[in-house]
């Protein structure tokens, strides 16, 4: 597939850590704009999957999981997997292990603060990949919270935009850009935590 040619100064953007309507030109707006209606028409389907996969982790684990990756902050490419998180005190990890054995890929412990850590799993679901993350309780209530104010404060256009790049970034290979870019929105609302990219994530 041919990169779509680009007006951006991606490379401006990258160092700005943002991306707004006032960054994109009117026409490439409106490309974003169809680009990101187009990404939408996946929802319906991820939308099942994602009730299929918390199914199933409520049944493993006994806890209710958040969606906190891209797809619940509607920030997803079509290639986009699923990345759900639960809180789990730390002394029940070796409970949840063995829970998690043999129904979902240990991918290791993350640091996720200076002093907290969550451990990482994951597992398939109409060939769709669900990364689960037990967070610290603590890290998982301010997690929610997290969410909730990019829910609330983060603007149509922006949504549009921040996709349009991850897009552009994913098209043309760069692919330590695209996975640091997929965090920053994150890090702007909650830069408590240690947004680094997972080495294994950086191509999905």
């Amino acid at each position: 597939m041919t990169p779509h040619p680009t007006a951006l100064d991606l490379n401006g953007i990258l160092a700005k850590g943002w991306v707004d309507r006032g960054d994109i030109p009117a026409a490439e707006f409106d490309r974003a704009e169809r680009f990101y209606t187009a990404m939408r028409v996946h929802d319906a389907r991820l939308l099942a999957v994602r009730a299929q996969a918390s199914a199933l982790i409520a049944q493993w684990t006994g806890h209710s999981s958040r969606d906190v990756g891209s797809f619940g902050t509607r920030l997803n490419l079509e290639n986009s997997d699923l990345d759900l998180g639960i809180g789990e005190p730390v002394d029940h990890r070796p409970a949840l292990m063995a829970a998690l054995d043999g129904r979902a890929r240990f991918l290791g412990e993350r640091r996720t603060s200076l002093s907290t850590t969550r451990l990482v799993f994951a597992f398939d679901v109409d060939g769709v990949e669900i990364d689960l993350s037990a967070f610290t309780t603590d890290d998982f209530a301010l997690a929610g919270r997290m969410l909730d104010q990019i829910d609330e404060a983060m603007t149509p256009s922006e949504r549009i935009c921040h996709t349009w790049v991850k897009h552009l970034l994913h098209e043309a290979s760069r692919l330590k850009d695209y996975a640091a870019w997929k965090l920053v929105t994150y890090a702007r609302f909650c830069p408590e935590f240690n947004w680094v990219p997972s080495p294994e994530k950086a191509g999905s």
